[in-house]
């Protein structure tokens, strides 16, 4: 979509459809929101039938690291000041720990090799409520006493297009947000040594990426979060399985 006549062509289609509740269409940035009661692939093939190629605002991305560390996190575009990041985290150690999105999507060194915090305004290190933050400063989640760290975020600051192709980052240690001893407190939040990263990578919508953690159990990845990393109720046959869900 690069020029007036493509967007008023999916503008169009947007005002007949019913479901559709509101939308917004900008050409300089090739991006279409939409607020509405249809499903991401109604409104994806919705967009589609004008022609036009449509990618959804969702990622996921699948983390590993040291002492067996694995998690699962996904985001999700809500609206322009909006993105929803919800994900599980298994292996931690219990208490707080860092979570970042980094500027590179090289794990050729493991984590070493993610780069700096994705930072695209040149800013200091922050809190997600600060203005003067770097765009991938995301705070800390919370491991209970069994090492998984369950959690929900929305961030005003990040966009899912934005951040696909890059690298999330768990850390050792609790991020003190900018507000503790210099350099480092305004540089990573003296969070401590990488434990875990993956790639962020395009998703298809909510509850509709069939892609399986392992061939083994059936498990997608929309469903791990409700899931134990191995034994009972890990497959998806099992009948005390929970239903996936955010």
């Amino acid at each position: 979509m690069t020029c007036e006549s493509c967007a008023e062509g999916v503008r169009a289609a947007l005002r007949e459809e019913p479901g559709v509740k509101s939308f917004s269409v900008d050409v300089s940035r090739e991006e279409v929101l939409v607020e509405s009661a249809l499903t991401s692939a109604e409104v994806q093939a919705l967009i589609e039938s004008t022609g036009r190629r449509a990618y959804l605002g969702a990622a996921v991305a699948m983390l590993a690291g040291v002492r067996k560390i694995q998690g699962v996190v996904r985001f999700l575009q809500l609206s322009e000041e909006r993105c929803l990041i919800d994900g599980t985290i298994d292996g931690l150690e219990p208490g707080p720990h860092g979570l970042h999105v980094h500027a590179l999507g090289d794990l050729t060194r493991d984590c070493g090799s993610c780069g700096e915090h994705y930072n695209p305004f040149r800013r200091q290190h922050g809190g997600p409520a600060d203005a003067e933050r770097h765009a991938g400063d995301l705070g800390n989640i919370v491991a209970g006493p069994d090492g998984r760290a369950s959690f929900r975020l929305e961030d005003s600051q990040l966009k899912v297009w934005d951040v696909i192709g890059r690298s999330l980052v768990v850390d050792a240690g609790e991020d003190d947000l900018g507000r503790g001893p210099p350099p480092l407190s305004r540089q990573t939040g003296n969070s401590g040594e990488r434990l875990a990263c993956g790639i962020i990578a395009r998703s298809a919508g909510l509850f509709q990426n069939p892609k399986q953690i392992c061939a083994c159990d059936g498990v997608t990845l929309w469903e791990e979060r409700d899931r134990p990393i191995a034994g009972k109720g890990r497959r998806k046959a099992d009948a005390e399985t929970p239903a996936a869900h955010l």
